[in-house]
């Protein structure tokens, strides 16, 4: 499937000399003339990289790139400014909202595709680095809830066998049922204790297990409680 780009830029000819380019690179090219439309587009297409110009009337390309990268749903989209300034303080403003890179009018075509090639792979990057702590996170999941739930589980399949060898007896002691009853009671406070701490977590903090693998910290606050 193509990658696709969306060129918010208020100069027709700028938006279509790039367009032109793209599009014979084999890119998906949307297109956007002012910062409102832009974002509109933004949101509803979600592109794989965002041309954005710099000086716009109404709403200025920094204004754009704030918002989009403080949208989640947009947020991980690489924002490369197509501007004709040139000098460092605007570099710097650009960089300070958001963007990933800076491409100078008039834009020249080796430059343009070398810098989306480079955007592009470092979203896929970043994509991959997110799949790879999903994983993580999950395995240090699986492996933090069989060791916080094990002891439970095991008195409780204790407690249950000890009742039904009670029970098989020809006189069953009612003391020694309520007390197995207690334990399985205790275990079941445990590990609901547990699943507790599991649905309180929103950014999980992990702690060294065994042989490199990890484990979710429960008793430590999750970084957004911070």
């Amino acid at each position: 499937m193509a990658k696709k780009i969306l060129v918010i830029d208020d100069h027709p000819d700028s938006v279509f000399l790039m367009q032109e380019r793209l599009q014979r690179e084999g890119y998906e090219v949307i297109t956007a003339y002012d910062g409102q439309s832009g974002l509109e587009r933004a949101f509803n297409e979600i592109p794989d990289i965002i041309l954005l110009d710099v000086m716009m009337p109404g709403m200025s390309g920094l204004e754009v790139c704030r918002i989009l990268v403080s949208t989640p749903t947009t947020k991980g989209i690489p924002v490369i400014f197509v501007t004709a300034r040139t000098e460092a303080e605007s570099t710097r403003e650009g960089l300070q909202a958001g963007a990933f890179d800076y491409i100078r009018k008039p834009v020249n075509k080796v430059d343009l595709l070398a810098r989306i090639t480079s955007a592009l792979k470092l979203k896929e990057s970043t994509k991959l680095l997110l799949e790879l702590e999903k994983i993580d996170t999950f395995a240090a999941t699986v492996v933090t809830a069989n060791h916080e739930i094990k002891q439970p589980l095991t008195l409780i399949n204790l407690s249950t066998a000890s009742i039904r060898r009670e029970i098989n007896k020809e006189v069953i002691s009612r003391e020694a049922v309520l007390k197995k009853i207690g334990f399985i009671e205790t275990a079941i406070k445990e590990i609901n204790v547990v699943l507790e701490k599991f649905k309180a977590i929103k950014s999980p903090n992990f702690s060294q297990y065994i042989n490199n693998i990890k484990m979710v910290d429960l008793d430590t606050p999750s970084d957004d409680k911070q």
